[in-house]
């Protein structure tokens, strides 16, 4: 399979039209060419609905929430009913105006139990949606919810067209219609989909007049296509692909603080990762600022303990987790494996290091009696057919504020709780945190849960990433401050290739 993919993409590539007008960049066919154009699905085609579509509100250069298609917002002093004031004369690519209604459609469907969406265990917090007048929105939520604006910063609660939509909560829309800075030309999630320059998008006249989202879903051909002028942009590089573009006058390295994170899961329904005591030796065993430089190098990585919260969070908790072998190989010997243990663990070229994280982890873990056996899978079709099916597998989240990756990672009900955590406490402890309408008490809040997470958790999380991407030269308006949020809107393309 992944080498007819790949044939694919290098003749789409080979067929690509030589222009400066034309912005060419690889996705990594996640979900093995049943990508969706609905920004809510869980199989979303992250690099068109980024494109298409626009949000509320987005994040702002400080890591905040900042004006999009809502100019302002106000709320209650109880923080349960916010007021979103709208953007006036924006236009969906289709030529019907953007409204309230609109808005209200957007939000609702997010709960829908049909679509199922990854962003309901965070959007259900959501009990209506008021239409005050075609340029006010009026939010009304089923509790308190002090940073409600971070979660519509999500970059999956586009705006969509509620009348291209049939007005449906409970359908997927996947008409390519949005408010964004390209619309769609030519969907072909296993070759090329095409996108064109909208030259009604609200915010200015996008810097390019075509877009191409090209298949290759091999991290090696990807960087391949880059040396070779196939694509103009690879998001994230392993520590052994940087030195291939830096100090090269034909390419831009830029290295960005996230809160990215690679990290290997544990299901903990299921043996021998239901047992607390197994899952903490398995991560105790690991030497995560060692682990971290072997695979990302110097100065491209901050340590972390199991839990998803980043160091340029407000919220983030300050724990210690240095490695400890012996409290390791008591926890196994608690938990009836006293002469060690096996498990297997699923891996693939799915983000950068991946691979050689497991590596690392497998090698580190035999100090503690843990033998780790490597089983690789392909990375086409990796998140539908390995992720959140087997025992032990590698995953890869992008940044998303605190109370957002808590609730969409680790609330009992979320669609993506990989880690299969149900704890009624936990649950609880994340209302009361959103609940909380002093600062200092929320972060107290926030800050057991994380300790929750390392004391308990399956999640393996050793660090948070510095996105080191590479991109032509010839391309400029890539700011180096934002992360999974690239403006492409901005960026332009130089002169033409030979």
């Amino acid at each position: 399979m992944k080498k007819s993919l790949l044939l694919s993409a290098a003749i789409a590539l080979a067929s690509t039209a030589a222009s400066a007008e034309t912005l060419r960049i690889p996705h990594e066919l996640g979900y093995g060419g049943s990508e969706s154009l609905d920004p809510i699905s869980p199989q979303r085609f992250y690099e068109a609905i980024q494109n298409m579509y626009s949000r509320l509100v987005r994040q702002g250069d400080d890591g905040r929430p900042s004006p999009d298609l809502a100019l302002s917002w106000d709320a209650t002093p109880d923080a349960k009913e916010w007021t979103f004031k709208l953007r006036p004369g924006v236009t969906f690519h289709n030529g019907n105006a953007f409204t309230a209604q609109d808005v209200a459609f957007s939000l609702m469907r997010t709960q829908s139990e049909t679509i199922d969406s990854p962003t309901k265990g965070v959007m259900e917090i959501i009990d209506r949606v008021e239409v005050v007048d075609d340029m006010t929105a009026k939010v009304v939520l089923k509790q308190t919810h002090a940073d409600f604006p971070l979660l519509v910063m999500d970059y999956r609660i586009k705006m969509l067209d509620a009348e291209t939509c049939g007005n449906d909560l409970d359908a997927l829309c996947e008409s390519g219609v949005g408010t964004g800075p390209y619309k769609l030309v030519e969907l072909d999630a296993l070759g090329t989909t095409t996108l064109e320059r909208f030259d009604g998008y609200y915010g200015g006249t996008p810097g390019v007049q075509n877009m191409e989202l090209i298949a290759i879903a091999d991290q090696n051909a990807r960087v391949a296509a880059l040396q070779a002028g196939q694509v103009d942009f690879i998001y994230a590089l392993s520590a052994e692909q940087v030195p291939l573009f830096a100090n090269n006058p034909n390419f831009t390295v830029q290295s960005v603080p996230t809160g990215r994170w690679v990290g290997m899961v544990m299901n903990t329904t299921i043996a021998p990762f239901d047992d607390a005591r197994v899952r903490k030796a398995i991560r105790m065993s690991a030497d995560r600022d060692a682990l971290g430089k072997l695979v990302y190098g110097q100065g491209g990585f901050i340590t972390t303990c199991d839990h998803p919260v980043w160091s340029g969070d407000q919220y983030r908790a300050d724990l210690n987790c240095d490695r400890d072998i012996e409290g390791a190989k008591a926890l196994l010997a608690e938990a009836g494996y006293a002469d060690g243990l096996t498990v297997e663990l699923f891996v693939s070229d799915i983000s950068e290091g991946a691979v050689k994280m497991a590596e690392v982890l497998q090698n580190q873990a035999k100090d503690a009696g843990i033998t780790i056996e490597l089983v690789q899978a392909p990375a086409d079709g990796y998140w539908g057919d390995v992720w959140m099916k087997e025992a032990f597998f590698a995953t890869g989240w992008s940044q998303r504020p605190a109370d957002q990756i808590l609730n969409e990672a680790y609330r009992s009900t979320a669609a993506w709780n990989e880690t299969a955590w149900n704890s009624a406490d936990f649950d609880a402890g994340l209302d009361a945190a959103r609940g909380e309408l002093d600062f200092d008490k929320r972060k107290a809040l926030y800050g057991e849960l994380q300790k929750e997470l390392w004391e308990n958790g399956g999640s393996f999380i050793p660090v948070h990433l510095n996105t080191v991407r590479a991109f032509s030269s010839k391309l400029s308006g890539i700011e180096p401050v934002e992360d999974f949020s690239i403006r492409y809107e901005n960026v332009t393309k130089a002169g033409n290739e030979g």
